[in-house]
């Protein structure tokens, strides 16, 4: 007779797991208990004759739950007590090691039969859910992950549902902590935007409004979406001029693959994703000329953000809707977070939608849509949230000393806590240059701390000094009388990807926007050889003046003219460039001093997009760039060289090819020429100092760039992040992993 205590970590709560580790008891002929801890994590206690403890270890490993993720055991042999049976006990508050908080899961198989299948009893039931699919963080106040511990506290469960909630023999919903059906379970309800109640069977209604061209608002798992009809285009007007959104892309939902088939070609690669639990948008390739959405929906770009249902809600709204997808696109106003209850939409989406489709769950934590691409045939992330939030990432072969906050960067920004090897990254939080939106931040930054009971000693932020993460970061900092460091902005895009890869020494590319560099200028195309948290800039694109700052930035011809200016008199630039001419005079009297100057691989990009004239305003993040990358498709490689001299990379000078070309060829071919030809040199330059390269960055997503990386690599391994995402959203994976180096 032997007794064991074991300590499972993982994705062990909200998976199913302690209704497994009991069946496999009870076959195992074991006696004992599991529970549920403070800290995410399971205990078990295990006693029986030797032999009988081996058949459970050896099922323990083979049959885990789907969902669930067994990362560490920790086992300790412990005296025999009198256990007459082995049970579920009630789940304690202390914490010995922490534990994954498990992410929501789309609806499984089996749940969606049964919402299809006419004679059973949760028939069209848009809630349906068991211990492998449904909401767990979006409705998780705080761990551990038990019924009174999530928004389903408010839906005692029925006869029925406790019946099967009892019944070991049942293995989707014995110990199932978010059951419900449409007894116990939330209710429905469609009203206008002002609150009168619509009648009549909700799903038939909400579609034929939309049908009808009306704008409805959404309640899902971890928000609201802003559902219209894709097909007409006076509606996705009416939905941009609503939401002040001029050419940002929507998202598209739709019911089946055999649906999106009919838009977009889809590769194995991208199926797998699609269909994946996670069930992210992915950024799929529009199918040809005879494309039939509106060409409003992504204007100028050559792909459609489309994803499956991942509730049987949605499921359910779409069956009914004939053509079987419609726009689902975040239910916010522009700038502001994402809606989660009746009162935001009702005040803030207010003259944008007409009616509103909700339920009664409470949403506790808000969580975007996870936005995925392949590019190059590598899969990245673009937004990372509903389905890999709050996940952890583990440090290989490093261990903090202290427990560690990370503020990211302030576009597209996610933070992180960390302890240990433990990186825990929140869900995507969005542009913290909104108030709003820093606010979120910090509750979840709070929340975190509270949940895995930290103790922050060091606060980390990006170096620039007007970021409103980095104002928020001096201000945990005093709250928790902890250490504030500072990393540079490209170095934190580096590490991030050096950090999923446990590689502390070697060269990265970092490729994007504008951050604030060490030298004071504005670093994004950049060269750089790490040692552990000591680094040194090799090289970058050769600097331009960025003289009036952001500006530049929405408007891409200003940019072009700077670019144009390092090769001609710059009354030539302005005019060539085809600034106006009181823009021009302005111009001229801030370029005659000595100012800010730039390495940006986006505003290279954006100049090469306006001289094309591809696009000349920006009303999105990147949006220049996307455009001519779109365009790029199908082109083919021209005989340009963009040389490296000395540490710079000459940039400007492609702007002489450009000029002489771009009457002698089509525009598709120069834009796929000129990013190709960008990445062959980037890569070119980061080769010499090493066979190993890690690139990240908001423009180590584009597809021509990598491929001119990938296909020049002489060998060498090119390594782009897989974990997080290559823009701002893996900043604070980065951070954290330049103080491990550190220490």
């Amino acid at each position: 007779m032997a007794c064991y205590k074991l300590t499972i970590t993982g994705i062990v709560q909200g998976v199913g797991f302690r209704p497994f580790i009991f069946r496999i008891a009870r076959k195992s002929g074991l006696r004992g208990y599991v529970k549920n801890l403070g800290g995410s994590e399971v205990e078990v206690l295990i006693q029986g004759d030797k032999q009988n403890i081996g058949y459970f270890m050896e099922r323990l490993f083979r049959d885990v739950p789907e969902v669930a993720k067994i990362e560490k055991v920790v086992s300790e042999e412990v005296e025999c007590g009198e256990w007459n049976d082995f049970s579920i006990l009630p789940s304690g508050d202390t914490i010995k090691e922490p534990s994954q908080i498990p992410p929501d899961f789309a609806v499984c198989e089996d749940c969606l039969k049964e919402v299809l299948d006419q004679k059973d009893r949760r028939f069209r039931y848009p809630f349906n859910s068991c211990v492998k699919c449904g909401p767990r963080y979006s409705m998780l106040y705080t761990a551990p992950y038990d019924r009174e511990n999530t928004s389903m506290k408010d839906f005692p469960l029925c006869e029925d549902c406790l019946h099967e909630y009892r019944d070991p023999d049942n293995e989707r919903r014995f110990d199932a902590q978010g059951i419900s059906c449409p007894q116990c379970g939330p209710k429905l309800y469609l009203t206008t935007i002002d609150g009168d109640v619509v009648g009549g069977d909700p799903f038939v209604t909400t579609a034929k409004l939309l049908s009808e061209g009306y704008i409805i608002a959404v309640k899902g798992i971890g928000g609201f979406h802003i559902i219209a009809d894709p097909f007409n285009d006076d509606v996705v007007l009416k939905l941009r001029n609503r939401k002040n959104r001029p050419q940002k892309p929507f998202a598209v939902m739709a019911k089946s693959l055999e649906v999106i088939e009919k838009y977009a070609v889809i590769t194995d690669k991208e199926r797998e994703l699609l269909t994946s639990p996670e069930r992210p948008i992915v950024l799929l390739r529009k199918r040809g000329d005879d494309y039939t959405l509106s060409k409003y929906i992504s204007p100028g770009l050559d792909r459609e953000g489309f994803f499956l249902f991942y509730t049987p809600l949605h499921y359910l709204l779409l069956e009914e809707y004939p053509q079987h997808l419609f726009i689902a696109t975040s239910g916010n106003r522009h700038g502001s977070p994402m809606c989660i209850n009746e009162e935001c939409v009702r005040e803030k989406l207010k003259g944008i939608v007409d009616y509103v489709l909700f339920h009664n769950r409470k949403i506790v934590n808000r969580v975007d849509d996870s936005v995925i691409r392949v590019s190059a045939d590598r899969t990245i992330l673009l937004r990372r949230s509903r389905g890999f939030a709050p996940l952890w990432i583990e440090l290989k072969d490093r261990v903090l000393k202290e427990d560690v906050i990370a503020l990211g960067a302030e576009l597209q920004n996610a933070g992180a806590v960390a302890l240990k090897n433990k990186v825990i990254l929140t869900q995507y939080i969005g542009d913290t240059d909104e108030y709003s939106t820093l606010m979120e931040l910090e509750d979840y930054i709070l929340k975190f701390v509270k949940m895995y009971s930290l103790r922050p000693r060091v606060v980390i932020v990006d170096k620039n000094p007007v970021y409103q993460s980095v104002y928020l970061g001096e201000k945990l900092a005093e709250k928790f009388s902890a250490k504030l460091v500072k990393v540079q902005h490209h170095v934190a895009h580096v590490l991030s990807v050096a950090a999923e890869n446990g590689i502390e020494r070697g060269v990265g590319i970092g490729i994007d926007g504008i951050g604030y560099g060490d030298d004071g200028n504005g670093w994004g195309g950049e060269i750089i050889k790490f040692e552990g948290a000591s680094y040194e800039r090799k090289h970058h694109l050769k600097y331009v003046p960025y003289t009036g700052g952001d500006v530049n930035a929405m408007r891409p011809r200003r940019m072009l003219a700077m670019f144009l200016s390092t090769l001609m008199k710059w009354d030539e630039a302005v005019k060539f460039a085809g600034i106006r001419e009181e823009e021009a005079r302005i111009l001229e009297k801030v370029i005659r001093k000595p100012g800010l100057m730039t390495s940006s691989t986006g505003r290279f990009l954006d100049a090469v997009s306006a001289l094309l004239n591809v696009c000349d305003q920006r009303t999105y993040e990147g949006e220049p760039a996307m455009k001519l990358e779109a365009v790029a498709r199908g082109g083919r490689l021209l005989d340009l060289s963009i040389k490296i001299k000395g540490e710079e990379i000459d940039t400007p000078s492609a702007f002489q090819w450009l000029i002489e070309n771009m009457d002698k060829y089509d525009v598709k071919d120069i834009a796929y020429t000129v990013q190709y030809r960008l990445g062959e040199a980037l890569i070119k330059a980061a080769i010499k100092y090493d066979n190993r390269v890690v690139v990240s960055g908001g423009a180590a997503v584009n597809e021509y760039i990598l491929r001119g990386m990938l296909e020049n690599s002489e060998g060498a391994e090119v390594i782009l992040p897989r974990k997080v995402p290559a823009n701002d959203g893996g900043i604070a994976l980065g951070q954290v992993y330049y103080y491990a180096l550190n220490g």
